[in-house]
């Protein structure tokens, strides 16, 4: 019962887990920008492929 206690009033393991969740904010920030630029440089290439294609008819 004293373990539970003391494992009850321990806060060490709060500061990780918060730690850890900006770690997983900031991540998915990362990816869905990493995401929406691929899209648009895809885009941009395809216009440029188009272009070069018909230019070349």
């Amino acid at each position: 019962m004293r373990q539970i206690r003391k494992f009850a009033r321990d806060r060490r393991g709060a500061a990780v887990i918060e730690y850890g969740l900006i770690l997983a904010l900031v991540f998915l920030v990362i990816v869905g920008t990493v995401h929406t630029l691929a899209s648009h440089v895809i885009s941009t290439w395809n216009a440029v492929s188009n272009n070069v294609a018909s230019s070349n008819s």
